[in-house]
């Protein structure tokens, strides 16, 4: 009997052995990842990304075009209807401008050209203007002379103007000689300003 007795008891502890680790097993708390928690964290805290959404809308090009602005016209001063007043007018302004000679000459020099140009320029512009060259002469000299002298010094700045364009039918000559001096004074100085062609505005042009 006592046999029988010690056989059972080894035998239950066999199986008591046996069935210890299972039963640890089952008490064993499931460990959950870190890196699960913190994908699920941040899942639920970062917003989705709106998806891009394409469209066949036209690009506006807000620049402004580019307009090709008209060339001004040149604009008539309007000028003083008086004739003697016009001529006071054009010369204190230069439209019109004396041309000078050197003694006994009737050639044009350089300046003379220049005064001569601007005169053409003016009178082109304003082609309701007639005007008169007057050659004139200093003191030296015959009269007669002086004349002929202030006949070829008008005559060659008519010449000039309308090599510049002036229409010739708008041109007039006449030769004063020493009759009508500029300058009254009897030295260099008057004489110099007295040997001019002088250019005077005659109104309307015939």
């Amino acid at each position: 009997m006592k046999m029988m007795l010690r056989g059972f008891a080894a035998g239950l502890a066999i199986v008591l052995v046996a069935l210890a680790p299972a039963c640890r097993s089952t008490k064993k708390k499931s460990v959950v990842s870190p890196t699960t928690t913190t994908q699920q964290a941040l899942s639920s805290t970062v917003p989705d990304v709106p998806a891009v959404v394409t469209t066949n809308e036209t690009k506006v090009d807000t620049q402004p075009p580019d307009f090709v602005q008209d060339t001004p016209k040149p604009t008539v001063e309007a000028l003083p209807t008086d004739i003697e007043q016009l001529n006071t007018t054009a010369q204190q302004r230069g439209y019109i401008r004396d041309a000078f000679f050197g003694y006994d000459d009737a050639t044009l020099n350089a300046d003379a050209q220049t005064a001569l140009t601007a005169t053409a320029n003016w009178l082109k512009q304003y082609p309701m203007y007639g005007v008169l060259i007057e050659g004139h002469c200093d003191e030296r000299g015959t009269e007669q002379y002086n004349l002929a002298l202030g006949d070829r010094r008008a005559a060659i700045a008519r010449d000039y103007l309308v090599t510049l364009g002036v229409d010739p039918g708008r041109v007039k000559t006449v030769s004063y000689g020493e009759e009508r001096p500029f300058d009254p004074a009897h030295n260099e100085s008057a004489w110099a300003r007295n040997r001019r062609d002088h250019i005077v505005l005659t109104g309307t042009a015939r």
